[in-house]
């Protein structure tokens, strides 16, 4: 029987949404149990990572920061959502010199402040922005920060400004095109925005990938009776190569489980029996 587990990384188009894109995956590849990490907005496109069977499990568990997108800013554009979904105005905007442009993309790199609008994909009460808002419903949203680790100036065509940003999790980048277009004087709105890497996830045309190179938690061997493991037995720190607090994934056979140490003698499982498929 084929394995039902994958990783791998899919291009989610614009204008469709994270869960009707899941959709299509689910279809296409004939699955009932999937996943995926790291809502994207519907206007947004690029790198989302997808899991079938217990691979889905692993989301809290894979490296995916810092994270990179590339934008267009269209300055001079106004609106609700900031970006093209519901321009209400757009105001004239004298040209400018590149090198302004250019300063003012790149003296955002470091701590962002800002307030998301209420079209966003942060979650209130376990609900998306987005939705209450297109619900008629009030939304406010609290101050966030995030790192901007990197921004690129890449190109200007009067009025779009083209720019890519390395960023913290959580970041939301039509904030930053909105503080970029205020920096120079003017509104904004992106007319275009994709999610081009999370962490070490590119996308590479759906290729399947191994889960244990994009785990968080480092390798730590257990050197007692591998059986321990493939019958979910109670572990003792003294059997691990690390005794350290922490959590670590450990190998077994063609399963891999992710456990935790606390600082006294407890050693719990955070998932168990995992297997490793080869495609």
């Amino acid at each position: 029987m084929p394995c039902p587990n994958r990783l791998f990384v899919a291009r989610k188009p614009m204008f469709v949404g994270s869960n009707a894109f899941l959709s299509r995956i689910k279809r296409r590849y004939g699955v009932k149990k999937a996943g995926f990490s790291g809502t994207l907005d519907p206007f947004a496109c690029g790198v989302l990572i997808i899991a079938f069977g217990q691979y889905t499990k692993l989301f809290r568990f894979l490296k995916k920061s810092p994270k990179t997108y590339r934008a267009t800013l269209w300055l001079g554009a106004r609106s609700e959502t900031l970006d093209i979904e519901s321009v209400s105005r757009i105001d004239p905007v004298a040209k400018m010199e590149r090198a302004q442009i250019a300063a003012a993309v790149t003296s955002f790199e470091g701590e962002f402040r800002y307030t998301p609008p209420s079209y966003s994909a942060k979650r209130i009460g376990g609900k998306r922005a987005y939705d209450l808002a297109r619900a008629g419903e009030e939304v406010q949203l609290a101050e966030c920060r995030s790192t901007i680790h990197a921004i690129r100036f890449l190109h200007y065509r009067h009025p779009f400004v083209t720019f890519e940003a390395d960023v913290s999790e959580g970041t939301y980048i039509r904030s930053l095109g909105e503080a970029i277009a205020q920096k120079l004087g003017c509104h904004g709105a992106l007319s275009y925005l994709e999610r081009i890497r999370e962490g070490r996830f590119t996308f590479e045309n759906e290729r399947p990938l191994n889960p244990l190179a994009y785990l968080e938690p480092p390798e730590n061997r257990y050197l007692g009776d591998p059986n321990d493991l493939l019958l979910g037995r109670k572990l003792s720190k003294e059997m691990f190569e690390n005794r350290r607090p922490g959590v670590y994934h450990t190998l077994f056979d063609q399963y891999f489980a992710i456990i935790e140490i606390d600082d006294g003698d407890r050693v719990a499982y955070l998932l168990n029996k995992v297997e490793l498929c080869s495609y």
